[in-house]
């Protein structure tokens, strides 16, 4: 009967992501006549944290966190911004953020491994690295885009919003690197036990510096997304992020203490769920300053099913050691 109450139990806390979705969309439909007719734009709103999201994922696959993500959609669209309004094309300049995001992944993915920094450290001080070195370029001052790269973001590709677009295309290259390749398979593995997956003749250093380094260029190409849609680059561009990123990984399923976790639909389910509860305080007309107090209620959410989650695992986990001993 145990049993089968944990079992009962861990099977509502997997599917507890899906249930609050479906909970919140029932409570926007309730609140808004409209909503329905919003979801295209809600998906477009939630592209540029959901592509941060997929590049978390991929950290938090192998037991560690990016705190920098934000600071390089910062400083990213910032150098590509400039190359921009200096007269380069539109794709020189998406080249330029995300090579300055795949620099900023390796520079952390090289503290991490071969320095042996635990992640949240190395992370956090490229945090403040990137932020000084993007409010040093712009002497904080608002970096304005020009109009085609608005034109850009409210563009569509067959049929498709370029942003929503940019984030099926991460999400689906994510979900085929983890499911259908060994690389993927290997991500998991050194998340589970690094270990014994070194023992068993994974490299496990190159495959944490390469998870740091797609988290970086993730970050880069949300911030070109956002950006797209705002065409200007204020000081406080891509602030908190990290912190929405990481929620919306961890609501759709990614655990944070490794080896468990999926891009699809896990990033697109956190990132469209949180930017659902943005939606709702909208409607609502709350007040701007609950707006990170909600976002702190999700994220406290997020790691409280997380954490039941894997507790009711290690759990069921010893039962089944015992009886097989």
């Amino acid at each position: 009967m145990n049993e089968r109450l944990n079992r009962l139990l861990l099977l509502l806390l997997e599917r507890a992501p899906l249930l609050l979705f479906g909970a919140l969309l029932l409570l926007s439909g309730l609140l808004s006549d409209r909503f329905l007719t919003n979801i295209e734009n809600i998906l477009v709103q939630a592209s540029s944290i959901g592509i941060v999201a997929v590049g978390m994922t991929f950290v938090l696959l192998t037991a560690g966190i990016d705190l920098s993500v934000g600071s390089i959609m910062f400083l990213a669209t910032i150098v590509g911004g400039l190359a921009i309004n200096a007269g380069a094309p539109l794709l020189v300049g998406f080249a330029l953020v995300v090579a300055v995001g795949a620099l900023f992944g390796a520079v952390n993915a090289a503290f991490i491994t071969y320095l042996r920094v635990i992640p949240f450290i190395v992370t956090l001080a490229t945090f403040y690295v990137g932020r000084g070195l993007g409010l040093r370029i712009t002497e904080t001052r608002s970096l304005p885009l020009p109009r085609e790269i608005l034109e850009l973001g409210a563009g569509r590709i067959l049929g498709v919003p370029f942003p929503l677009l940019l984030f099926l295309i991460v999400c689906v290259l994510g979900h085929l690197v983890l499911t259908r390749t060994p690389f993927g398979r290997q991500i998991y593995a050194v998340g589970q036990d690094p270990e014994a997956a070194q023992k068993a003749g994974i490299p496990t250093r190159r495959r944490l510096f390469a998870v740091y380094v797609i988290s970086g260029v993730c970050a880069a190409i949300g911030g070109f997304v956002l950006v797209a849609q705002l065409a200007e680059v204020a000081s406080r561009f891509g602030e908190q992020k990290e912190f929405a990123a990481i929620a919306a990984a961890v609501l759709g399923g990614t655990s944070l203490f490794g080896g468990r976790g999926s891009v699809l639909p896990g990033a697109i389910l956190g990132a469209v769920l949180i930017q659902t509860v943005e939606n709702i305080l909208v409607i609502l007309r709350a007040d701007v300053y609950v707006y990170p107090l909600v976002t702190s209620a999700v994220i406290f959410v997020a790691v409280l099913i997380d954490s039941l989650r894997h507790g009711r695992l290690l759990r069921l986990k010893r039962r089944r050691i015992r009886v097989e001993a």
